[in-house]
C-alpha cells in the first residue's frame, strides 16, 4: 500500500479540507426506472458528488494539492488545464487561498464552465484541441513560475480524490462492487485504494467512454497509451494519455475497467434525470451507464456503489442529450 493513499493518511487529509469541501450525500435508488433497468434484487447506491462545491468531486484534488503549497509558491500563482470541471475546481481553491490562477481550456469546452472560471476569479486561455492545452499550460508554468496543478495525476491528488472513497465507503457499508468514471485515473486511483483497505471484499470497476479509453489500453499493454483522438461526449473524462502515478494506482487497485458508448450515457442522463431529478452531465451518469450496460448481468443481485461525479453542464446541452433518438 502506497504510504500517500493509507488510510490514516486519507482521514487526515480529510480533516485538512475540512469545511472547504462537503461531505456529500448517499442515497439508495429506488423506484421503477431502476427497477426494469437492472431488476429489483440489485441494490443501487449514490454517492452524489455532483453537490459538491463547484458541481464536481474536483476541489479534493486540486485544495489538497495546493494546501501544500508555501505562501511563496501561492504568491506566483496556479495554472491548471482542463475541459471544465478541474478548470473551475482550481479557481475555485484560488479565491479561498488568495491566489491567483490561470486556466487552459479548449475552445470545445463548455461555455457555462467557461464563464464559471471566470467569474471565481480565473484568467481563463483558449487553445484549439486538449492536446495543445497541455502544451500551453506548460508554456504558462515555465514563463511565469505559477504551480501546475494536474487534473488527475500525482500523490497529492489521489490522497485527496481518496476522500471522496473514504466517505462513501463508511456511508454505504458491505458493499459488493463500486463503480468509478476514469478520465485520467485520478478519481479510481485514489476512491479504488481506499475501498481496498476499508471493504477488500468490494469489487472496484472503473469505467471509461468508448471513445477516451487511454487507461483500458493501458492495462491492456502493461504501461501507459496516449490516444491519438479523443471523440466522446463525455469532455470530462476526455484525458488523451494515462500517466505513471494514477495508472500504477488503477492497475494495483480497480479489478476490470469496461467501457461505455456515448448512446448508453445519453440513457443514462435520461435515466437519473427522470428516476432521481439529477441533471447530470455525461460523465455523471457514466457509472449508471456501465450498471445498466457491460456490467448488469455481473452485478445482478448485488449491493452496488455508483458515484455521480459531476453536472457542469447546461441547460441547452442537456436538453439535447436527454432527448430519445426518435424524437
Amino acid at each position: 500500500m502506497p504510504d500517500t493513499v493509507h488510510i490514516e493518511r486519507v482521514r487526515a487529509a480529510r480533516a485538512r479540507l475540512g469545511d472547504l469541501v462537503r461531505e456529500t450525500p448517499v442515497w439508495r435508488w429506488m423506484g421503477p426506472d431502476l427497477e426494469q433497468a437492472v431488476g429489483d434484487e440489485t441494490e443501487v447506491f449514490l454517492k452524489l458528488e455532483l453537490f459538491q462545491h463547484t458541481g464536481s468531486f474536483k476541489p479534493r484534488g486540486a485544495l489538497t494539492v495546493m494546501l501544500d503549497l508555501d505562501r511563496a509558491a501561492l504568491n506566483r500563482g496556479v495554472t491548471a488545464v482542463s475541459a471544465g470541471n478541474h478548470a473551475i475546481a482550481v479557481a475555485y481553491a484560488a479565491a479561498l487561498l488568495d491566489t491567483t490562477a490561470k486556466v487552459v481550456m479548449p475552445r470545445t469546452a463548455s461555455p457555462l464552465r467557461v464563464e464559471r472560471c471566470r467569474a471565481l476569479g480565473a484568467d481563463v486561455l483558449l487553445v484549439d484541441d486538449v492536446k495543445l492545452a497541455f502544451a500551453r499550460v506548460a508554456q504558462v508554468q515555465e514563463e511565469e513560475g505559477r504551480f501546475l496543478v494536474h487534473p488527475f495525476e500525482g500523490p497529492l491528488t489521489a490522497l485527496g480524490t481518496a476522500t471522496v472513497g473514504l466517505e462513501f465507503a463508511t456511508q454505504a457499508p458491505a458493499l459488493d462492487a463500486v463503480i468509478i468514471p476514469i478520465g485520467g485515473g485520478g478519481l479510481a486511483a485514489g476512491m479504488a485504494a481506499v475501498f481496498k483497505q476499508l471493504q477488500p471484499q468490494c469489487r472496484v470497476y472503473g469505467v471509461e467512454p468508448e471513445g477516451a479509453d487511454s487507461m483500458r489500453r493501458s492495462f491492456a499493454l502493461g504501461s501507459v497509451q496516449a490516444l491519438e483522438q479523443v471523440r466522446t461526449i463525455a469532455d470530462s473524462l476526455g484525458a488523451p494519455m494515462a500517466l505513471p502515478y494514477s495508472f500504477d494506482l488503477c492497475r494495483r487497485y480497480v479489478d476490470e475497467i469496461v467501457l461505455v458508448s456515448d448512446v448508453q450515457m445519453r440513457a443514462a442522463m435520461r435515466m437519473l434525470f427522470l428516476g432521481m431529478k439529477l441533471a447530470v452531465e455525461p460523465a455523471g451518469a457514466a457509472a449508471t451507464a456501465a450498471l445498466c450496460g457491460p456490467l448488469l448481468e455481473t452485478l445482478r443481485g448485488q449491493r452496488v456503489g455508483l458515484i455521480v461525479c459531476g453536472s457542469n453542464i447546461d441547460a441547452a446541452t442537456f436538453t439535447r442529450l436527454i432527448a430519445p433518438d426518435d424524437v
